[in-house]
């Protein structure tokens, strides 16, 4: 797992986004155990406060369920993966077109760009290409 924190946001929520991101890629599977929060907060340097709050968050968005004694594992939801990639892919498609549309591209013109993109990827044999 990458902790390579942005001072601009939150510290709590980049954890949980990585949690989620393991996740979506399946690095992670539901059902598999993570860190605890000492170890997680040892291996992030960070303080095992911040860490607390991100294992709430997690528990509260229904990624992770802690077992008393056991552990906190990914939940067990076979939807999970699915569903966290959705969002993902949303948030993503959110950030970019706010982006594009921001320097001044119109929706025809982002279809070119993003065509024109995957025409070059697909070309290459880029991961991901179909």
């Amino acid at each position: 797992m990458r902790l390579d924190f942005d001072p601009a946001r939150p510290i709590y929520l980049q954890i949980v986004d990585e949690i989620r991101r393991a996740v979506a890629r399946g690095e992670l599977a539901p059902g598999d155990r993570i860190p605890s929060l000492r170890e997680l907060a040892q291996h992030a340097g960070v303080n095992p406060n911040t860490v607390q709050r991100a294992f709430q968050e997690m528990e509260r968005m229904q990624l992770t369920e802690t077992l008393r004694g056991q552990g906190t594992f990914i939940r067990g939801d076979p939807d999970l993966v699915a569903r966290l990639r959705a969002e993902m892919a949303r948030d993503a498609l959110g950030a970019f077109l706010r982006e594009m549309f921001s320097l001044g591209y119109t929706a025809g013109d982002i279809r070119r760009l993003v065509d024109a993109a995957l025409d070059e990827q697909t070309k290459r044999g880029d991961a991901g290409a179909e």
